[in-house]
């Protein structure tokens, strides 16, 4: 579904990702691993369009993406939450749900709307009237994935999932993710939380200064102290 080839993205004159590829098949859950600094969040931005580059090709279901703008990106199956969430946060649960409603691409594929995104946060269903910055850090990380679903995007990038949440918080949204893995979801995140990527992904990028270091599955890198030693722990 998504392959990422030899992708060189600098920040002015400061060189980030060197080289990085990485790809994505329909149905999986990808985790790209590292530490703070490392390059995941660049990574997910790239892809998306948000940051741009010279060198490397992002394809999506075999079309090039470089050099297109976020929204035309959108557009071709993509949704992307953010870390920080960036709901609108003057508006309602409801609003932000409304605000990004799309029309599945595959017309026999099931559609996320309202009812099976309350399904999945029915936290949400109770706050609908609520405006968006009166909910809890929590609260706004599921309303920003629900908002993401409601565009019915092919692929979704999920930057830090579990950052900053409070460990009960953690692990409510580890359930809700792996809910949304058992639906068939494609998903690649970032993450530096070991724990929750070795109960969540399929499958691993490990990566430290801007370079792809190590690719496993996720059971192979649970049982692979060393490789763990070297790139994820401080």
């Amino acid at each position: 579904m998504l392959e990422v080839s030899d992708l060189h993205v600098s920040y002015g004159s400061s060189q980030v990702l060197f080289g990085l590829s990485l790809v994505v098949h329909p149905g999986e859950v990808v985790v790209l691993l590292g530490r703070n600094g490392a390059g995941k969040t660049t990574t997910l931005k790239s892809i998306m369009g948000l940051l741009e580059f010279k060198v490397g090709s992002v394809r999506f279901r075999g079309q090039e993406l470089k050099g297109l703008p976020s929204h035309l990106i959108c557009r071709r199956g993509l949704g992307y939450v953010p870390e920080d969430a960036r709901i609108f946060k003057g508006l309602s649960v409801r609003e932000n749900l409304e605000v990004a409603r799309r029309a599945p691409r595959d017309l026999q594929s099931a559609a996320w709307d309202e009812a099976r995104v309350f399904q999945l946060f029915p936290v949400l269903e109770e706050l609908l009237a609520r405006r968006a910055d009166s909910l809890s850090g929590g609260q706004q990380r599921m309303l920003a994935i629900a908002r993401a679903l409601m565009g019915n995007s092919d692929l979704m990038l999920l930057d830090e999932p579990s950052e900053g949440l409070a460990p009960l918080v953690v692990a409510q949204m580890l359930d809700k993710l792996l809910a949304l893995k058992s639906s068939g979801k494609t998903v690649l995140l970032s993450e530096q939380n070991l724990n929750f990527s070795l109960r969540l992904a399929d499958r691993a990028y490990l990566i430290d200064k801007g370079e792809i270091k190590y690719e496993s599955t996720t059971e192979d890198l649970r049982n692979n102290e060393q490789i763990r030693k070297e790139y994820l722990m401080l």
